[in-house]
């Protein structure tokens, strides 16, 4: 089963952020990596992997200069994160009616390949998931970035990150009343999320008592929707770029001096 591809490329560094100085008003995802914009890395792991059909990609325009092997169609920045999804996820149901599921994939993880798209498209459960969200454990990442400083999530089992190519339901993310109606709802309110999370498992997670398979059944149960964790061996998929010195980590990675 192919998936279509569906990256979120509208985030703007503002006067202030700490990556103003390398994108200038633009977005994020064209900063310069190795000669390349930023998503353009992203772009190229797609257009070589087995498992992705078409690509949307929402936030920036063909003025970009963009390139993909895969049919590539735009789409505006549509505001949030959540807009900017659910826009996208319309757009590849209009260009495929029959779609299922879109892999949902962030400009900013320049360091992805073919065979990590691959992997986590495998692992989709057709007609069981609705969304699978990927985590990446400490030591996976510290061996492959030591000196990445990813903020972790402490289980009782383990500690992780969380990457960012995970596929979704097409259906889930245009449901007006679905959990994703209840997550962009909840956005901009603290209080509105942790209902949704559920107050007993927020404090679960602070006591460190949830393992990764607990805490997504109570996270799905409280939302509503069928979901899984799955832990990625690959650190790459959880390298974003943040900050300046995860710019600096990706750039030396891609060989850039």
């Amino acid at each position: 089963m192919k998936l279509h591809a569906l990256v979120t490329a509208g985030g703007v560094p503002e006067a202030g952020d700490p990556l103003y100085e390398f994108s200038q008003g633009r977005s994020k995802a064209l900063i310069d990596v190795a000669g390349k914009p930023m998503v353009q890395w992203v772009l190229d792991a797609l257009s070589a992997s087995n498992s992705i059909g078409q690509v949307v990609i929402v936030g920036v325009d063909e003025s970009a200069g963009l390139s993909c092997k895969k049919p590539l169609a735009y789409l505006a920045n549509q505001g949030g994160m959540l807009d900017n999804i659910r826009g996208g996820a319309r757009k590849i149901a209009e260009l495929d009616p029959d779609a299922e599921y879109t892999l949902i994939v962030s400009s900013d993880i320049p360091l992805i390949n073919a065979e990590m798209v691959d992997w986590v498209c495998a692992q989709v459960r057709p007609g069981e998931d609705e969304g699978l969200y990927s985590v990446i454990l400490r030591q996976t990442m510290e061996e492959r970035f030591p000196n990445s400083m990813r903020t972790f999530t402490k289980l009782k089992d383990m500690h992780v990150c969380g990457g960012d190519m995970n596929p979704f339901s097409i259906p889930l993310i245009l449901s007006h009343t679905g959990p994703w109606e209840k997550i962009a709802d909840a956005r901009k309110s603290p209080i509105k999320q942790a209902g949704l999370v559920g107050l007993d498992t927020l404090l679960l997670l602070l006591l460190g008592q949830l393992t990764l398979e607990g805490a997504a059944a109570r996270v799905s149960k409280n939302l509503g929707l069928r979901a899984r964790a799955i832990v990625n061996p690959y650190a790459e998929v959880g390298m974003d770029v943040d900050k300046p010195h995860h710019l600096e980590i990706v750039r030396r990675a891609r060989g850039q001096s």
